[in-house]
């Protein structure tokens, strides 16, 4: 339980410091260059899923965070039990880390509308406005600023469809939060093999045929 508790405060605390540092500090769509041209922190805003997916209108954004609340519920209450029948140090990880990843993205759509300003291209948010925030309760935005062009070129003019056109890789602008559930969804693909091993049962005609000693 503890390592499981500890990978969620951890993954919850840089999430929130970050997000609220950009959110507070930075202009909407500001973009600073950290390595080169491939790493920048490029603040933008979702109302949707992990980077920048969404549903539309007011009611996707409710059904979308009302879908967010269950999930959370339903994978901790099974990674507590998971834990509690001594499941593999491997298995708590990777669950662990969809599980903070999940909430993190939970506290901005349930709270940063209530919290902060709006953000735009000509005025920064402040926390706990004096006018109050800029959406109720589970309709706030999620705060997104990683962002990873590690290859920008165009298509060659023969490609199908998109000759000539530019190619970025990697496009999507995300945050901690989505970083620990891709993390985690992705460990439990490699190691599955590990994490849940297959039990081989052994058949009627092989017990028949193991030897007893007398």
């Amino acid at each position: 339980m503890k390592k499981a508790v500890f990978i969620i405060l951890v993954v919850l605390t840089l999430d929130q410091i970050l997000k609220i540092w950009i959110k507070t500090s930075f202009y909407l769509g500001e973009n600073h260059a950290i390595f080169g041209h491939w790493f920048f922190l490029h603040f933008t805003e979702n109302e949707g899923m992990a980077f920048g997916m969404k549903l539309g209108g007011n009611n996707g954004k409710l059904l979308l965070s009302l879908f967010r609340i269950v999930a959370v519920i339903v994978i901790g209450w099974w990674l507590y039990k998971a834990i509690k029948k001594g499941a593999s140090t491997l298995l708590i990880v990777c669950v662990s880390l969809i599980l903070a990843g999940a909430t993190g993205n939970i506290l901005d759509s349930a709270f940063y509308g209530m919290i902060f300003n709006e953000s735009s291209y000509m005025q920064m948010a402040t926390l706990f406005p004096p006018q109050g925030g800029y959406a109720s309760f589970l309709h706030g935005k999620v705060v997104d600023m990683l962002y990873f062009p590690i290859i920008e070129s165009h298509y060659p003019a023969w490609f199908p469809f998109f000759g000539g056109e530019e190619l970025t890789f990697f496009r999507p602008v995300f945050n901690i939060a989505d970083s620990s559930i891709t993390t985690g969804v992705l460990m439990l693909i490699l190691f599955q093999k590990k994490i849940f091993p297959i039990k081989h049962k052994v058949s009627e005609t092989e017990q028949d045929q193991t030897p007893t000693i007398s």
